[in-house]
């Protein structure tokens, strides 16, 4: 029988950055996955990381923090992970602009500026010029927007499979793919986890991690937790080789978050029911393949990872709006992927009190690329007693539901998918009558 001092459950981004850190720290560590490595959430994403994307507090701070480590991952790894490189020079970050449509998302997004520039996030409001020059293929309807100048990206597997790849270099890393988890073991009297059982045997430890993204509550209700994280549904929409249509690595619509925080109806994008009813947001990059790459959405219909081609049409509209020559070019695929979204829209980093020995690093919706290596060194510190990363850590603990009505939040995150239903339903409904 195989004794750890941590047991790892789940090979993304998570569970990879988690075995990275506790490796740092000495800690002898093993990595049990169902499947592959990266092989889940982590293949189906566009890699962008950056702190600007966060709503400011706790959520941009912690993105802010990961930034730092990706920049010392950068100098130290052996191995390549595609660390920020920008259109003209691999040594400088990508960068991102926004795009803001109406009065009222220059408003939020000055705020916002505000806000994080408080906090040292390096983030800035530009004019209708400024827009037309950092991007000079876009719309000319286009107000203002946003410049985040540091922002970045990386090539999602990649970075975990860095992390097993530097973690084994200690001696203290065992991985066990294509290995599930079927019970976890604890102490009758205190609850307390004493390791895993599995497809291929039982694995002893004083400490498990529950790093299994949107199947996390899976693993929470084998120790009785009723773990808050629904799956988040997107698809991303790629082009035939356009050559550069963007001149940053990343450009965005405002809306992105407007939809991602539930925050649309505060004030209404001028936007065509079908982009409505699947929440759509435009995300666009021409990446270094010479192809352009188009997002994005979120709903929420369960585990299916299937494309849908309404959801392209969508996606397609608001390209052509802000960058209308994207009417030229054809599309040759879209892929889809399922985001672990915390319904209280922030991730659960941290020890669970009633659990001794047992941790949690989920429900980090879209941000899990760009918060893995916080959320590592966030449980390094757990499991090792040393102090927090960052002030505001304890924000994102297991803790904060202690007191909260789990099932009123599902119901409110209900009635959003529920409104969105009901567009889609009329949108059909009025397409069948042409």
């Amino acid at each position: 029988m195989n004794s750890y001092d941590v047991i790892v459950i789940g090979g993304g981004m998570m569970g990879t950055a988690c075995c990275y850190f506790l490796t740092q720290e000495g800690l002898k560590v093993a990595l049990v996955e169902r499947g592959d490595i990266a092989g889940g959430t982590v293949s189906h994403t566009d890699g962008y990381i950056g702190a600007s994307e966060k709503e400011p507090g706790v959520d941009s701070i912690q993105g802010a923090e990961s930034m730092k480590l990706y920049d010392m991952m950068h100098k130290t790894f052996d191995y390549d992970f595609e660390y920020s490189t920008s259109m003209t020079d691999p040594n400088e970050p990508c960068g991102f602009v926004y795009f803001c449509e109406s009065e009222f998302e220059m408003e939020m997004a000055q705020k916002q500026v505000t806000e994080n520039q408080a906090i040292g996030i390096e983030q800035y409001m530009i004019s209708q010029q400024e827009v037309k020059e950092l991007e000079p293929n876009s719309a000319t309807h286009i107000l203002g927007g946003m410049w985040v100048p540091k922002d970045g990206a990386v090539a999602p597997y990649r970075v975990a499979f860095g992390f097993v790849y530097e973690a084994q270099k200690t001696g203290l890393l065992d991985v066990f793919t294509r290995t599930e988890v079927i019970a976890i073991k604890q102490n009758p009297a205190t609850k307390a986890v004493e390791g895993v059982v599995t497809t291929k045997g039982d694995f002893m430890a004083p400490k498990v991690v529950n790093a299994c993204g949107v199947w996390g509550p899976f693993i929470g209700a084998m120790v009785g937790l009723d773990v808050p994280i629904e799956p988040r549904w997107g698809q991303l929409t790629v082009t035939e080789k356009t050559g550069p249509i963007t001149q940053n690595r990343l450009c965005m619509e405002y809306g992105y978050f407007l939809t991602k925080f539930f925050k649309d109806g505060q004030g209404e994008r001028p936007i065509s029911p079908l982009v409505k009813a699947f929440n759509v947001c435009l995300n666009i990059t021409s990446d270094l393949t010479g192809n352009t790459v188009l997002g994005g959405c979120r709903l929420f219909k369960g585990y299916s990872i299937k494309n849908d081609y309404r959801v392209m049409q969508a996606v397609a509209q608001r390209g052509i709006n802000f960058f209308p020559c994207i009417k030229n070019y054809n599309c040759i695929r879209a892929f889809a992927g399922v985001r672990p979204f915390c319904l209280d829209q922030l991730p659960i980093v941290s020890d669970v009190e009633e659990v001794p020995g047992f941790y949690m690093a989920c429900g980090h919706e879209g941000d899990g690329i760009t918060l893995g290596p916080i959320t590592g060194k966030l449980i390094s510190q757990y499991v090792t007693g040393k102090p927090l990363q960052f002030e505001l850590a304890p924000e994102l603990a297991w803790a904060r539901f202690k007191d909260k009505d789990i099932d009123a939040i599902r119901r409110h995150e209900a009635a959003n998918t529920t409104a969105l239903l009901a567009i889609e339903r009329q949108v059909m409904e009025s397409a069948g009558k042409h």
